[in-house]
This record gives structure tokens, C-alpha cells and sequence, in this order.
């Protein structure tokens, strides 16, 4: 009996990820969203400028790399000149909530027929640690050695919270990814997005909270309790916006 076995709507790549980075089970709960569903042939995903910027070399899908922060344009443009083509962006809190805030918000604001994949793990991590607009008040980084002092470089961008006021927006959700619980609910909510993509329902986005030990200066053990402690503190998971959520 076959207990587990690897999607294949992931290629046999080794990830150049940190150990302890989430972002190869959130690859993975996409891959296996697509597989399951059986779009995984005519999907195509935008890849984002960070950490996540070599995913194309991890799905088993046909990729497009987007400028920093343009991917749900880029999204858009592929999902208007191929409406069959199930798309996808891929973004880390850098790239999607920092450089790339307007094509996030327009595209939810058009309720444009594609998924974001969101990121967030509070800092800027390929590039060596920085404060990010999702780092929280008081966490120290490369660049906010002494906490983010929020009277001098305001507040966090919390994403779903904005998304969700947003009259073309269909579906935002935030997930996690640091138990196995919240890995089922993350699941959840990428199949549901893509079935919302699937009927033409709209603008979809997933939130995921993952870890950055490197960067967060924390064993894998230790970012995950970071996590459950704070982030989830000040970034509640839960169904931000669902229309159709009759359909769930």
C-alpha cells in the first residue's frame, strides 16, 4: 500500500531552500492542488522575484518569470490571452506587498481570473534579512537592528485585511503551513482558489504564514514556535472574503 508519494506536478529538483523553510511544503500543496484537479497540463505559473524565484525549475508546469513585484500583471496578461490556462502567481511578502502592492491590488480590484500564491514570513529573505512590509512591530532584522519602530517606518501591510475591502476581490484567505492542521486548511484553501479560477469565479489569493529560520537568526524548531507565538498573533489565519463560499 502506497502511504505517501511525491506529486507530479513537482520535477525530481533538488530546492535550494534553507532547511526548516516552508516553502517547499507550500510548493508541494500546490503542485498536488493542480494535480489533483487536473489542470496541471494547462497550468502556468508567474514566478516572483525572491527567495521563490527558481520555482520554475520545481513545478512541472509551464513558468513565466516576472519583473520584482509585476507578477500579477504578468498573470493577468496570460490568463487574458489564454482564458483556458489555469494561472497562478508565486510570491513571496517582498515582492507581492513592497514593489508589487498596485498589480496586487488593481488585479483584485478587476477581479482578474487568476491565483495568487502569497508568502509571507516577515522579512526579506533572499537578499540578506531585511525589514519587509510585513515584519512585525518590534522584530529586529538587518535593517531594524533595534525592532521595527513603528513611529518612524509605520505599520505592517497586513495584505488580507486590505484585499478583503476590495469590491472585486472573490476569495482571500491566510493559512499556515507550521502543523499539520494548518497544512490541511492550507490545502484546502489552494483547492478552493483554483476552483474558483476553474468556474470563473475571480481574483483569488491564499496568504500562507511561513518560517525564515536563516534569517529570523532561529533553529527550524524555533521559527516555528516564532511563528505560532507571533505571527499568527498579529496575522490572524481565517476566511478574510469568500462570495461564493456556498460553493465550499
Amino acid at each position: 500500500m502506497v502511504v505517501f508519494e511525491k506529486t507530479k506536478g513537482l520535477t525530481d529538483n533538488q530546492f535550494h531552500y534553507c532547511p526548516g523553510c516552508t516553502h517547499g511544503i507550500i510548493h508541494r500543496l500546490v503542485a498536488e492542488s493542480l494535480e489533483e484537479l487536473g489542470v496541471l497540463g494547462k497550468a502556468v505559473g508567474v514566478a516572483s522575484v525572491g527567495c521563490s524565484v527558481f520555482s520554475y525549475n520545481y513545478f512541472n508546469c509551464d513558468f513565466i518569470q516576472a519583473a520584482h513585484g509585476r507578477a500579477p500583471a504578468v498573470a493577468t496578461g496570460a490568463k487574458r490571452a489564454d482564458p483556458s490556462r489555469i494561472v497562478f502567481t508565486y510570491q513571496g511578502d517582498g515582492d507581492l506587498a513592497a514593489i508589487g502592492t498596485a498589480e496586487t491590488v488593481h488585479s483584485a480590484a478587476r477581479n482578474e481570473n487568476i491565483t495568487v500564491i502569497f508568502v509571507n514570513n516577515a522579512i526579506y529573505g533572499m537578499t540578506g534579512g531585511q525589514m519587509a512590509p510585513t515584519t512585525l512591530p518590534g522584530q529586529v532584522t538587518q535593517t531594524s537592528p533595534y525592532g521595527r519602530d513603528v513611529t518612524v517606518v509605520g505599520y505592517p501591510v497586513k495584505v488580507c485585511e486590505m484585499l478583503k475591502e476590495i469590491d472585486g476581490a472573490s476569495y482571500i484567505e491566510r493559512v499556515a503551513v507550521n502543523n499539520v492542521k494548518n497544512i490541511r486548511n492550507a490545502k484546502k484553501a489552494i483547492l478552493h482558489a483554483f476552483k474558483n479560477q476553474i468556474e470563473g469565479k475571480g481574483f483569488s489569493l491564499i496568504e500562507v504564514l511561513s518560517t525564515c529560520p536563516t534569517n529570523w537568526g532561529l533553529s527550524p524548531a524555533e521559527a516555528i514556535k516564532w511563528l505560532d507565538e507571533n505571527m499568527q498573533t498579529y496575522y490572524p489565519l481565517g476566511v478574510y472574503k469568500d462570495k461564493y463560499k456556498e460553493d465550499k
